[in-house]
């Protein structure tokens, strides 16, 4: 009897290590409730339709067999000691073959380390601020496993200052929220408002802490200043109560800021005050290409919506986990130091809803970010609040994007 027990333990037990070694082992992190929730929510979901879409096909081929992706799911809520203390589970979770997600700054400051000291594999996606990624460059970082996913602060800074300048708005306040995101952007526009020549003169800057629903003197003080235009960073339902305060004392200035203003917490709270509210998007929900058309279509069907809750969160999900399928398939592995290898070189273009990826990563330099950072400039643009939606705000761009899928497809065709 004792010897059979055994015998069906033994046999339980290669069982389940059988099937551990079928599944490619994945993380989404992020936070999926609380004032974030729209951008950690719409990443997680975008993720997850991506890897329904692989898991249907038959998954990955890695050595003559199939594998499929098994997905952990963890909610940081946005807070940094929760997000420390997932980090190290994950971390320590064995046969884990990479980590995909994280919003806030201070989540990613305060988790990451356990990861890179465990040589995790993890692609921060949507945002997190451009700490995230000189932390490792400033600790003189000599071979790194973390890799970032999202428009980083100084592209974005500078399509805001840009933007600003050509619409001949020179006297500006900038507002920040007091977290390591909002500081950070602050800091980025103060450098690309000099970088382009101090075109800009700034009249007033202004702080605001999370929580906060009034405004009125942060605003006046701006409003008396002369300010022709709100340049702003933050996350939240913060930035909703900047606008419908700057409607309430009759601030005619336009609100221009980072990408999270494309949320929904902001356009649901914002309503008729948003807009002509200006931001840098790396996904529009327009159906512009067919690919962009099969990816809103299926996310609204997956999720039962009529809008996504932050299309540049979803978008940047499901692009992540094909870049990451990508290089578990070059790799032939589930093992997280190949996985990161093979990111940084990557052969084949990866197919995803905001572009056709070549080579998004390469080998880490702790003197070049960029290096471990997928955005450049022209996969991003400007984006527009009308009515609750965002659109482009300049046809340009539009068509620039339509043409770009017309000759990569044009280009596989041949």
């Amino acid at each position: 009897m004792k010897k059979s027990l055994i015998m069906t333990l033994l046999f339980g037990m290669v069982v389940t290590q059988a099937f551990a070694a079928d599944v490619i082992k994945i993380a989404i992190t992020g936070p999926f409730t609380g004032g974030s929730a729209p951008m950690g929510a719409s990443m997680r979901d975008g993720a997850k339709l991506a890897i329904a879409e692989i898991n249907a096909a038959g998954g990955i081929k890695i050595g003559g067999k199939m594998m499929k992706f098994d997905v952990t799911e963890r909610d940081d809520e946005a807070k940094n000691e929760r997000g420390a203390l997932i980090a190290q589970e994950l971390a320590s979770m064995k046969d884990l073959s990479g980590v995909i997600g994280t919003v806030n700054t201070g989540v990613v400051l305060a988790g990451d380390k356990h990861f890179q000291e465990k040589g995790i594999t993890k692609i921060i996606t949507p945002a997190a601020g451009s700490a995230s990624m000189t932390q490792w460059s400033k600790a003189g970082v000599k071979d790194l496993s973390i890799f970032r996913f999202a428009a980083h602060d100084g592209i974005q800074a500078a399509m805001v200052v840009e933007e600003t300048i050509n619409r001949k708005l020179f006297k500006v306040a900038i507002f920040h929220d007091s977290t390591n995101y909002g500081v950070s952007g602050r800091d980025d526009m103060l450098n690309q408002i000099k970088k382009q020549g101090n075109k800009l003169q700034i009249v007033a800057t202004e702080k605001f802490n999370i929580g906060d629903k009034d405004m009125t003197a942060q605003l006046l003080r701006a409003k008396n200043a002369g300010a022709q235009a709100v340049l702003i960073w933050g996350i939240g339902p913060e930035l909703a109560a900047i606008a419908n305060g700057m409607a309430k004392i009759g601030i005619k200035a336009p609100l221009i800021g980072g990408w999270p203003l494309s949320m929904s917490n902001f356009l649901d709270n914002a309503t008729k005050n948003g807009n002509g509210t200006l931001m840098p998007q790396t996904f529009i929900e327009e159906p512009i290409t067919p690919k962009a058309k099969a990816f809103i279509q299926g996310y609204h069907k997956a999720y039962k919506v009529s809008r996504i809750p932050s299309p540049v969160s979803a978008a940047q999900g499901y692009d992540a986990v094909y870049i990451f399928a990508a290089a578990v398939k070059q790799a032939q592995s589930t093992d997280t130091h190949k996985i990161k290898e093979a990111l940084e070189d990557l052969k084949e273009p990866v197919k995803g809803v905001i572009t056709t990826w070549q080579k998004p990563f390469s080998k880490w330099d702790p003197a070049n970010e960029d290096s471990h950072e997928a955005f450049r400039r022209d996969q991003v643009v400007m984006g527009m609040v009308k009515d609750g939606h965002v659109v482009f705000a300049n046809d340009a761009d539009r068509q620039r994007l339509i043409k770009n899928a017309s000759e990569v497809k044009g280009k596989k065709s041949k």
